[in-house]
């Protein structure tokens, strides 16, 4: 069975690697934010190579850019959660910077590949 197309993009190959060291970072967080933090910033990086998967396997470009949008959507949400565990003191002020700027990568690799199926920005 050939591989699914999803896994021939920058941007969900990044994002696959990004879900796997947020789960490792949020291993540490307290057990009071099981159901907290730890839960939505899985969940949020999850959504993200999910979304793009997702996309890659419907029949349209439309479609495909949607699941991308959202994708964007949940960028902008683990952006949010990691700041917050910064400064809650969950995280060390250098590893969110450096799962910041791998976040930022991954967003310009999605918004890329957007404007190659088409997309145009609405501003």
């Amino acid at each position: 069975m050939p591989d699914k197309p999803h896994k021939k993009l920058d941007a969900w190959k990044l994002s696959f690697e990004f879900v796997k060291e947020i789960y490792f970072v949020t291993e540490v967080f307290p057990s009071s934010e099981k159901f907290g933090l730890t839960s939505q910033l899985r969940r949020a990086s999850v959504s993200i190579p999910t979304n793009i998967a997702e996309g890659a396997g419907r029949k349209s470009k439309k479609e495909f850019i949607n699941f991308l949008s959202i994708a964007l959507g949940s960028i902008s949400e683990v952006d949010t959660l990691l700041l917050l565990s910064r400064d809650l003191k969950l995280i060390q002020p250098e590893l969110t910077d450096e799962l910041l700027i791998k976040l930022d990568v991954i967003g310009k690799l999605i918004f890329g590949l957007m404007k190659s199926l088409g997309y145009k920005s609405e501003a």
